[in-house]
């Protein structure tokens, strides 16, 4: 901080910079009483002082040796110390001193003569006052060099308990301000938590509830306070309270976001659907300080979901259903009509693999879920290729990366690797005991590559002069329907057919669902 020069300082300045103090009343608390009688001693004087030189008087913060409590400040000798050019002004004689002469102290009783003030300057460098001495015989000599030197030394003693007082003060004011803010602040978020729908609630870094909004209360009909704590559990359904303590105690050991939806019992003793979220807060370290979360109430769109899924199961049951009829039909038909027995045999196996790709992707009851993940392209293939299993090993053999598969990319890729496979058994690799294919999946950035390779069957002396139903019906599923690309390779070691596919043709984006 710049010292400013004591002579160029306004008063109002000086009043701002006294004020920060706080020195009203000081003087009774006997701070300072001690540096004044030891600048007495120090000088073998009857009366040391202190003063506070204020705008219209000086008072004294400590006396030794004079009952007045203020005087003056035009007949003020510390008034021209804290300003005087030296850090101590002496005077041998003031009744020969014409700046002091006619005081009334120095004319009039106590008689002052001889006086000796080391000013007092704030840290700033603002002149607040003296600490002196006093006498009523006169001093030619003045101070000694080494009364001289310790006056300067009580000055900058006094300064430093009146600067400890203005700092515990100011941290006093600032703590204040900061509990005001705070205050103000949590008023704020009262207020607006209890404008919001949804019921808000907050906990300690240990997950102690300390606070709910009026939603919550009027959700639950609980009074104020008694769900504190860890009494909130209670209003969990029986079935919902174990894990939901389970997930919360997790989130409170490793800091994650707390995600849950449970039955929370509604104040009319009915048990609700709500989805429970809650976020830590951190301090400039990292560390918890609060939690903060909400309670939403999505009992009326937890019913209408599961109504959809009961609805979504039950027509895609019928669906499956529905092929199996249509392979009924055809065999039917190939029995009454022999010459149509080849043909609906590759219709009948075509069938069957669309039914087992929307058997994969459809909705399912816990009871029906497949094992691999219904938005697996291993999966969906792994359950495509199963009727290919040898004895001993897979005669169909997958590799490389998954990708994530849809409703929408099941059906063109059950038809696709359908007709290679069979294609495959009747002509390539399959069709021989000792043949297998490999298929191997590669992304790379927004382009997905499939690559069938077979082995081990029928040498190959060359391509086939036309291509036949399945070759294009692997052209329309790769081409026309996922908008991608086959190139077909024919070697004598076996076929290899390598399909590209763009990766947005496998699954929609995130938040994208099927059509109802």
């Amino acid at each position: 901080m710049d010292v400013l020069d004591p002579l160029t300082i306004s008063e109002e300045q000086r009043a701002a910079v006294i004020r920060a103090y706080d020195l009203s009343g000081y003087r009774d608390s006997g701070c300072l009483d001690d540096l004044a009688a030891f600048a007495a001693e120090l000088c073998g004087t009857s009366v040391a002082l202190i003063s506070l030189v204020e705008e219209e008087t000086q008072q004294f913060l400590a006396a030794i040796g004079f009952e007045e409590r203020q005087t003056p400040r035009q007949t003020s000798f510390c008034a021209r110390a804290m300003v005087a050019g030296d850090p101590v002004m002496v005077v041998p004689d003031a009744s020969a001193d014409p700046r002091f002469a006619d005081f009334p102290f120095v004319a009039g009783p106590p008689h002052i003569r001889f006086y000796a003030g080391a000013r007092l300057l704030s840290h700033e460098g603002v002149p607040l006052g003296a600490i002196c001495v006093i006498s009523p015989e006169p001093r030619p000599q003045g101070l000694t060099d080494f009364q001289y030197r310790g006056m300067e030394i009580l000055a900058t003693a006094v300064m430093g308990r009146l600067q400890d007082r203005r700092a515990q003060l100011e941290h006093m004011r600032t703590v204040e301000a900061s509990e005001a803010r705070v205050a103000d602040s949590e008023q704020r978020f009262r207020t607006l938590a209890d404008t919001m729908p949804q019921m808000v609630w907050s906990t300690q870094p240990d997950g102690f509830h300390d606070y709910y909004n009026a939603r919550w209360y009027e959700f639950t009909g609980m009074p104020d306070g008694s769900t504190d704590g860890e009494g909130w559990n209670g209003m969990f359904h029986p079935d919902d309270q174990d894990r939901a303590w389970a997930r919360w105690r997790h989130s409170l050991a490793t800091g994650d976001p707390y995600q849950i939806e449970y039955r929370l019992r509604h104040h009319d003793g009915t048990y609700r659907w709500v989805l429970g979220r809650a976020l830590p807060i951190r301090d400039a370290e990292g560390r918890i300080t609060r939690w903060f979360g909400t309670c939403t109430d999505i009992h009326e769109q937890k019913l209408a979901l599961e109504e959809r899924e009961i609805v979504s199961q039950e027509l895609s049951h019928r669906i499956k259903n529905i092929f199996a009829v249509i392979s009924g039909l055809i065999a039917f038909a190939a029995r009454s009509h022999p010459g149509f027995s080849g043909i609906a045999s590759d219709l009948r196996d075509r069938i069957t693999a669309l039914g087992r790709a929307h058997d994969f992707v459809r909705p399912h009851s816990p009871q029906s879920q497949p094992k691999a993940r219904q938005d697996s392209l291993h999966g969906l293939l792994g359950d495509l290729f199963e009727p290919y299993r040898g004895d001993t090993d897979a005669r169909i053999r997958l590799d490389g990366e998954d990708v994530l598969v849809d409703d929408r990319s099941a059906t063109p890729l059950a038809l696709l690797f359908h007709e290679l496979a069979t294609n495959a058994s009747k002509y390539g690799a399959l069709s021989v005991m000792t043949g297998h294919v490999d298929l191997t999946v590669a992304r790379q950035q927004d382009v997905v590559t499939l690559c069938w390779q077979e082995h081990g069957g029928p040498a190959l002396e060359a391509p086939p002069q036309r291509s036949g139903f399945g070759s294009q019906l692997v052209e329309l599923s790769a081409v026309r329907q996922l908008g991608g690309s086959v190139r077909r390779d024919w070697h004598a070691q076996g076929l290899i057919v390598t399909i590209e596919v763009p990766l947005a043709a496998f699954s929609r984006p995130a938040g994208v669902g099927p059509c109802r």
